[in-house]
């Protein structure tokens, strides 16, 4: 994906908005013309979250039956569905509890999950683009989406655009490690970064650590190939160098290693996306690759399967500890709103807990925080 790709302009565009009414009927809006919902009952209304009702490998049975977890977990939520209608309705007859904290805007416009950047954007009535303008003019405080990465990348840059200051929004994401959960961040958004891009980054991370995993003072570290301060080019050292001088200097931790990553060594991990993204992609690889190996050792003989048995319990908690769908929730920092990517392959559960991320980042104000703190490091992004 090139900058062309991600920097495209196009005027907004709305679908016809649907009510998801108490007794789980549908009731037509007229469209206003101006890319939000018609007049009507709740027009004025301001929506917790905007979900993209048609995105990912399960469409909509997955998103409306991941929506039944945060009906139970957010019982004060209000959710903007965006969607066909003629396939969401009976999914929400089928779970009550989502109609009542729905709202659906109707529109039939889906992005393929093959779709280039540029295709994508001039989908003007998409469900990922709706949604994104509901974040874009307030209707939302923010969204989600398991649609197509690259879409959802250009159309955040193009229509919710990035703070004042940041030059490029970063993926963000919640790892487990030997102390706890981390953040990772950029896993795959930027490719190619200069030393400012890294201590935006350093930024962005803290704020989104600060809002999802409850830390007061979190610590960051730049992933390099080496921990001493010689190490590594010069971007690297540089960014040190800013962090150090910075506002966030006490909790600059310094260079650290891919190893450091799954020992928790910091709170924040920062690298580029290219290094990011490998180093995400070879965890998932490195996790399979140890289950099928568990898996031949306790089949191998009678004497292991007994085993097995003995471990059953142990294992069987590994597994929830380790299992992806709790991490499911990429976060493009760095933007005016909540931007939460669910995994296109995902199941129910895997798409709430990605429902939850976007939760705690409007519960919690990530953006608010994150607008404070550039403000705080504005002078030395600007060097």
């Amino acid at each position: 994906m090139n900058q062309t790709e991600i920097s495209e302009t196009l005027p907004r565009d709305g679908g016809q908005s649907v009510e998801g009414m108490s007794e789980n009927t549908l009731s037509d809006k007229p469209d206003n013309g101006s890319g939000n919902p018609g007049n009507g009952p709740g027009n004025e209304e301001v929506f917790t979250l905007a979900v993209d009702g048609m995105g990912g490998d399960g469409g909509p049975e997955v998103v409306v039956a991941g929506l039944s977890y945060a009906a139970d977990r957010h019982r004060g939520a209000k959710i903007l569905l965006i969607g066909d209608e003629a396939q969401l309705a009976p999914l929400l007859r089928r779970y009550p509890k989502v109609a009542a904290i729905c709202t659906v805007w109707h529109t039939d416009s889906v992005i393929p999950m093959d779709m280039k950047p540029t295709a994508a954007l001039r989908l003007r009535k998409s469900s990922m683009r709706l949604a994104m303008d509901a974040v874009a003019s307030g209707r939302a405080k923010g969204m989600v989406s398991a649609g197509n990465s690259g879409a959802m990348l250009a159309l955040a840059k193009t229509v919710v655009k990035t703070f004042p200051g940041i030059s490029r929004p970063a993926m963000a994401a919640i790892s487990p490690t030997l102390k706890g959960d981390i953040v990772m961040l950029d896993l795959g958004a930027n490719v190619v970064c200069d030393w400012r891009n890294l201590v935006e980054f350093a930024v962005m991370g803290e704020a989104f650590a600060k809002s999802v995993l409850g830390l007061p003072a979190p610590t960051i570290g730049l992933l390099n190939v080496g921990s001493e301060d010689l190490k590594g080019d010069e971007k690297l050292r540089v960014a040190a160098e800013t962090l150090r001088a910075s506002p966030l200097s006490d909790q600059f931790y310094g260079f650290v290693e891919g190893h450091d990553i799954t020992a928790g060594t910091t709170d924040v991990v920062v690298t580029d996306g290219f290094t990011g993204n490998v180093a995400l992609k070879t965890g998932e690889g490195v996790l399979k690759m140890v289950s099928v190996l568990l898996r031949k050792v306790f089949r191998s003989s009678l004497l292991s399967r007994i085993g097995y048995l003995l471990v059953q319990r142990g294992l069987e908690r590994m597994k929830e500890w380790l299992d992806p769908r709790r991490y499911n929730g990429a976060v493009f920092v760095g933007l005016n709103g909540v931007v939460v990517k669910s995994h296109g392959g995902t199941d129910a559960e895997g798409f709430a807990a990605a429902v939850d991320v976007a939760m705690d980042m409007v519960v919690h104000g990530f953006t608010e925080s994150m607008r404070h703190r550039l403000s705080c490091m504005g002078s030395l992004l600007r060097q």
